[in-house]
């Protein structure tokens, strides 16, 4: 093993027997109700894609560098006790399908895994949130979304002016590509003094408005966010994100919880409507609702950062009925910590997510589903602020799910393709079944 990276900890994790398992696998789904919980841990990838350099992301690792920055003890400036201490998720196999994406970064050594573990590529054309999740359900995006380009200004003069116009502004600010804190911490002020709100954009194709709850309204600011989803649908332009913020002067200016997205409705049903179109509830937890445009969801629930999240999770565990899926994104990996460069906190956004499991699977009953993934990756390691082209891991557990490696598998979609087939809702366009 590289003595360069940590040795793994993976005491303490919730083992159901292995034997077990591959002896009632087959009739478990059978004889028991069956459900499905995706959790989706916001961009965190397992190692770069082979197409990664096309991206300018070749040699990113997410999980690889964040191990191995939080094992030297000095991620961000942070001091770090020890090595990363995620004992429930390698306990699932995530050391194993990570070391099969990149050998440098150590296999879990201690025993057989208690889930089925893989890594799988993304056949969508880009790297970002809509084509990650709507692949996962069974669309992958195999067409160019429409970007801006890196100047300023970055928005074509008449889809800002119409903007202007029709919302009746005294003008915008930013107009170029930028980090969502450092724009806000730029132009804040001058924001609140003028009434112009903050519109900006990313290597996504994305329209984002930074307004202020107060001085802007939160509610003006979703109607603005309204007339500029209807403006960029001729761009191509994935999803206009609203992102209110509060604060009085640079230094406390805060984004909230009450960010939006307006996204571009999928293109062909997904996974999501297939199973509503068949009567069963599907519930989005967090932004995963905004990612559909709505699209194939009976319920949303909103949530404010990860440990919410989790707890709506273990809620609908505890709730909800036979053939429903529950489908959670946990946003703050992304948003608070890949894209804000933070190591320290992303090695501590993991640790928090990984004490949390046994509770998950305490609260599951025969004939349950469980899978964790992600839908791009943000390697806070990288250069810049955007989202990195790789693999993203696949665990699957349950207590009828016999654990054992999946391999690499060749798109995101094989997850939505296995949950159909877990459900009894017939097969998918896209992706292969691994159960």
């Amino acid at each position: 093993m590289d003595k360069g990276w940590p040795i793994w900890n993976n005491g303490g994790a919730n083992h159901w027997s292995r034997a077990l398992l591959k002896a009632g696998a087959g009739n478990a789904r059978k004889r028991h109700k069956l459900r499905a919980i995706i959790a989706v841990l916001d961009s965190f990838g397992i190692g770069a894609l082979p197409d990664a350099g096309r991206f300018g992301d070749a040699g990113a690792n997410t999980f690889g560098h964040i191990i191995k920055a939080a094992a030297d003890g000095h991620a961000d400036g942070a001091v770090r006790k020890g090595p990363l201490n995620i004992p429930n998720l390698l306990s699932l196999g995530l050391g194993l399908a990570a070391n099969d994406v990149d050998p440098s970064v150590p296999a879990m050594d201690n025993g057989p895994a208690t889930g089925l573990y893989g890594a799988c590529a993304e056949r969508s054309y880009g790297k970002d949130t809509p084509s990650g999740h709507w692949e996962m359900m069974g669309l992958p995006v195999e067409y160019d979304w429409g970007y801006f380009p890196k100047t300023v200004p970055t928005f074509p003069r008449e889809l800002t002016d119409a903007l202007i116009a029709r919302a009746k502004l005294p003008g915008i600010l930013g107009d170029c590509h930028a980090s969502g804190t450092e724009i806000i911490e730029k132009f804040g002020l001058e924001h609140i003094r003028t009434g112009k709100p903050i519109c900006y954009t990313s290597a996504d194709s994305v329209f984002q408005i930074a307004a202020h709850e107060t001085h802007f309204g939160l509610e003006r600011l979703y109607e603005l966010c309204h007339i500029a989803r209807e403006l960029v649908d001729p761009y191509n332009v994935g999803r206009v994100i609203a992102r209110p913020f509060v604060g009085e002067k640079p230094g406390a200016f805060k984004r909230t919880y009450n960010r939006h997205d307006y996204a571009m409705p999928p293109f062909r049903p997904t996974l999501l409507d297939i199973a509503k179109n068949k009567g069963r509830q599907v519930t989005g937890i967090g932004k995963i609702s905004d990612i559909f445009a709505g699209q194939g969801i009976t319920h949303s629930i909103p949530t404010e950062g990860n440990d919410d999240t989790f707890a709506r999770m273990i809620e609908c565990a505890n709730t909800m009925p036979d053939g429903s899926i529950t489908f959670a994104n946990f946003v703050d990996f992304d948003q608070n910590f890949g894209h804000r460069r933070n190591i320290a906190g992303y090695a501590g956004a993991l640790e928090a997510f990984d004490a949390r499991i046994p509770a998950l699977q305490a609260a599951l009953k025969p004939g349950d589903l469980v899978v964790f993934s992600a839908d791009h990756g943000c390697d806070p390691t990288w250069k810049g602020t955007d989202h990195t082209r790789e693999y993203i891991p696949m665990l699957a557990f349950g207590p009828g799910i016999a654990p054992g490696p999946v391999g690499k598998r060749k798109s995101f979609a094989d997850i939505g393709q296995s949950i159909a087939a877990h459900l009894k809702l017939g097969p998918l366009e896209a992706g292969e079944s691994f159960l």
